[in-house]
């Protein structure tokens, strides 16, 4: 009797796993709910009407710019301020048609995208891969993580671990102290509101010693939270800290 190699015998496990989920649940459009021919996957219409975001861009902050302005550029506001981490890229524009994918990833339990919003996000992170060390998610805070069930951006960093083949230890960043939601708060109030509301596990401090950190988070707005997580991890010897986010407000 000839033995099946294990590569092409998980290949077949998962390809029946997956026939047997498109069998019980059929798949839909990740943004709209529309039928699509694999799970994890938006429609033709809703594919169409993503901003994906892509070079030229501010070095810093990743700001999108009309027009090629050369190697090493930064925007008007990184210009006036460096900010706290090094390197911002994102997916998406956030807007009406990215927020309903943004919407059901967050708060609907559409977790069928992760997947291939870690694909995508591998992707728009490429220039970080070559020297990375570890993927760190922005963290949840334990009372939140209850009623939510998940971090997505924890979610997300282990979707990209696996592709870049990097470490993301899920609990090495923590929120040490319950904040209220960053939504409708100016930007200085973001800003006040993550004010020492992070924390680095002691078990970690070692790993950060010279690590160049990608952090991760699902939506950049000012960049309040990512900022005060860059600056409490250099603050414990990461070298450098790159954020990729799977959308950005404009």
């Amino acid at each position: 009797m000839v033995e099946m190699p294990m590569a092409k015998l998980g290949h077949r496990i998962r390809s029946g796993t997956s026939m047997l989920l498109d069998a019980l649940l059929p798949p839909q459009c990740l943004c709209c709910g529309a039928m699509v021919d694999r799970q994890g996957n938006l429609c033709a219409g809703c594919w169409s009407g993503m901003a994906f975001l892509e070079a030229p861009c501010c070095h810093a902050c990743g700001f999108p710019f009309p027009f090629d302005e050369g190697a090493g550029v930064l925007c008007a506001a990184c210009t006036r301020q460096q900010p706290d981490f090094d390197r911002a890229r994102a997916v998406l524009a956030y807007d009406d048609n990215s927020r309903q994918l943004l919407l059901r990833l967050k708060h609907g339990d559409r977790l069928d995208g992760v997947p291939a919003f870690g694909q995508w996000l591998a992707r728009t992170g490429a220039e970080f891969w070559a020297d990375a060390d570890l993927i760190l998610p922005v963290p949840l805070h334990p009372w939140r993580l209850i009623r939510r069930r998940y971090n997505q951006a924890a979610l997300l960093a282990q979707a990209i671990s696996r592709f870049c083949d990097l470490p993301s230890p899920p609990n090495l960043l923590q929120r040490s102290r319950s904040t209220i939601s960053q939504g409708g708060l100016s930007r200085r109030g973001r800003a006040r509101n993550v004010q020492g509301a992070f924390a680095v596990r002691k078990t970690g401090l070692g790993i950060l010693l010279g690590a160049r950190v990608v952090l991760i988070d699902d939506v950049f707005t000012t960049g309040a939270t990512v900022s005060a997580c860059a600056r409490l991890l250099k603050r414990h010897g990461a070298a450098r800290v790159d954020v990729l986010t799977l959308a950005r407000v404009l």
